[in-house]
């Protein structure tokens, strides 16, 4: 049995050397195979020739660059070798890559192309250790590097990096197995750095056993088939994409690499026509909106007939839950009622269903091809409203969850068991949920999400103080998550501890689930809910700007810019209803929950400013960046 990633690719490659391992797009956009027999002699090569250059065994190797083909030699090459990378995304701020490569003291750097080698090397003075940077894009014209940048730091393609790699191998034959052999399980694999949600990135390191432990028990819950095709989207560095790599490569399958663009996406879906797609619950909820987009500009006849098939379609699934025993119960619920209520409307939809299917539905999903099983989506839950518009066309959405520190899979939802709003626990993990006394709660009732498994990180790079607080004695890890445990097993998220909002009259509010039915609404792009130790909520709000110009169209209402749009009294109106209409009792919030002001801001939030690489809101930089106008609504 292997105990490293370099010793699985070994065991893939040499049992399914023909196999292709991934695809990916040259000048025109035509995707080009790579086999699993020409990617492990890459590595090897690649492997070798860090050796060369003086990589060893437990060093740090800087990876900065977004997800394509060389990423995957180059990570899996530093891990051969027994180093472990640092991984970052092309859209690192500046601050964020002196740091982490500075405190990693990495004095090897893969870069992805000429733009990040230049902010790197900009970066020189505060990165003494840095002495080799190597650019993964074969495009890449050295010359092209200022030589006052390049001072000190010596330049070189992947390319040239393998080209002595396999020179020394041809003199070594025995050096990469040998060093390949020497792995151990509890070797550090890399260190992925936070993306600063609250506060100063921390360094997590994951060892082989981290991710080795979730390829051996996320077969038992999803039937991978081997030689199955993959759209990779996401941002590689961050754990979520990392992990789907190694399902990829544990399953002899293949990666095809595209982009979470909308126009790129739907042409790759046709051209790969994989059956299955990582992503990250905004990238859902672009696609539900781009669909009811379209849909707006379809005949009244048209329009008319997708909106009741996708009111069929959810009602039928519901109904199809309740007959199947897969209604989420928080509270207990009675099989025979459950059952005798979701049978007779299951008879009744299903024709409907049947003609939706034909008639709007069908053409839908062949925008996915026409293997596409199941989009796997992490890194945030689900809104409900997506889960239930995708459940309601057909098409096949499994939640996650996990952190960084868990490498990243903790819990998700089962492919044979699709229960709504819950995630059950990844096999081999145990899972608690505690009130503040670090009692268990009951079935129902919110607490606190703690996880002990063998996924869970080594620690926090040089800092143990933040590695005790996190991971007490027994090796319980503390995720700072709200959920809430169902009768049967499952649980759902409701939020972050440390998100929570405590009015002055003392309620308690999680602020996840009203930014995420606020979101709902068309109009609505972002949402972020504020109000600590205040009498009332507010939100700040980024508008879908097509959404808006389309309505004050269809509605003939005058404008002069785009960007003049979000201060006429229409538009303020108009989010007013949505808010109000969003955040209501008839949808479940209490009156302390509602949003008594809102601000609509000027401009859409960025990633790497409002937004983590996940398209998560960092709400301690939007706490500083909208200082005045959150004051402004108390």
């Amino acid at each position: 049995m292997y105990k490293t990633i370099a010793q699985l690719l070994h065991h893939i490659a040499s049992n399914n050397p023909e196999t292709h391992a991934q695809l990916a797009k040259d000048e025109e956009g035509i995707f080009h195979p790579v086999s699993y027999a020409q990617l492990h002699r890459q590595v090897c090569d690649a492997a070798a020739g860090l050796h060369v250059l003086g990589v060893k065994r437990g060093d740090h190797v800087g990876l900065i660059s977004d997800n394509r083909k060389e990423w995957f030699v180059a990570d899996l090459a530093t891990l051969a070798i027994g180093a472990s990378d640092v991984p970052r995304g092309r859209d690192a701020m500046a601050y964020e890559l002196a740091f982490i490569l500075g405190v990693t003291e990495s004095s090897v750097c893969f870069a992805e192309n000429i733009e990040q080698a230049s902010k790197i090397l900009e970066l020189k003075e505060k990165l003494p250790a840095l002495d080799i940077l190597i650019l993964l894009d074969p495009a890449s014209d050295l010359s092209e590097i200022k030589s006052s940048l390049a001072k000190d730091v010596e330049l070189l393609l992947l390319s040239d990096v393998m080209a002595r790699g396999k020179a020394f191998n041809d003199e070594h034959p025995d050096f990469y197995e040998g060093e390949v052999a020497k792995g151990t399980n509890d070797d550090i694999a890399t260190i992925i750095f936070t993306s600063g949600t609250t506060g100063e990135p921390k360094g997590v390191m994951l060892t082989h056993e981290n991710f080795l432990f979730q390829l051996e028990q996320l077969p038992k819950v999803i039937d991978f088939k081997k030689g199955e095709r993959w759209l990779s989207v996401l941002p590689v560095w961050h754990s979520f994409e990392r992990i789907l790599q190694y399902v990829i490569l544990s399953q002899a399958s293949t990666i095809a690499y595209s982009k979470p663009i909308g126009k790129i996406l739907l042409v790759d879906l046709q051209r790969v026509n994989p059956s299955w797609m990582g992503s990250v619950p905004r990238i859902w909820e672009a696609v539900k909106t781009g669909i009811y987009q379209n849909v707006k500009l379809k005949s009244p006849v048209a329009r008319a007939l997708f909106h009741f098939f996708v009111w069929v379609g959810s009602h039928h699934a519901n109904a199809m839950n309740l007959v199947t025993d897969k209604m989420p119960q928080f509270g207990k619920r009675s099989r025979l009622f459950d059952f005798l209520l979701g049978i007779i409307p299951l008879i009744v939809l299903w024709p409907f269903k049947l003609l939706g299917n034909v008639l709007v539905f069908n053409t839908i999903k062949k925008k996915f091809g026409t293997s596409f099983r199941a989009g796997v989506s992490g890194g945030g839950s689900m809104p409900a409203s997506v889960d239930r518009f995708f459940k309601a066309i057909g098409i096949t959405l499994l939640d996650g969850y996990g952190l960084t520190e868990t490498a990243p899979v903790i819990g998700l939802r089962r492919l044979d068991r699709q229960v709504p709003e819950t995630v059950a626990p990844l096999p081999g993990t145990e899972i608690k949920i505690v009130d503040e006394s670090g009692n268990p709660v009951a079935p129902g009732k919110k607490g606190v999400i703690h996880a002990r498994g063998k996924q869970v990180m080594k620690g926090y790079y040089k800092r143990p103080d933040l590695t005790e607080s996190i991971i007490d004695k027994e090796g319980w890890l503390n995720t700072g998550d709200i959920g809430i445990w169902t009768h049967k097993g499952e649980f759902a998220i409701k939020g972050r501890a440390k998100d929570t909002i405590v009015l002055s009259g003392g309620e308690n509010i999680e602020p996840v689930p009203i930014e995420a039915r606020l979101r709902e609404s068309e109009y609505i792009e972002h949402a972020v809910v504020v109000g600590q130790d205040k009498k009332y909520l507010g939100a700040l709000i980024v508008v879908d700007t097509k959404q808006i110009e389309l309505y004050l169209k269809q509605n003939a209402i005058p404008y002069m810019a785009r960007f003049d749009v979000i201060e006429m009294p229409e538009v303020v109106e108009l989010i007013n209803s949505e808010i109000a209409d969003q955040v209501s009792a008839k949808n479940g919030f209490k009156s302390y929950e509602r949003i008594n002001r809102f601000t609509i801001l000027k401009h859409p939030f960025k990633v790497g400013q409002e937004l983590s690489a996940k398209q998560e809101v960092m709400r301690h930089k939007i706490q500083e960046l909208y200082k005045k106008e959150i004051q402004s609504m108390f």
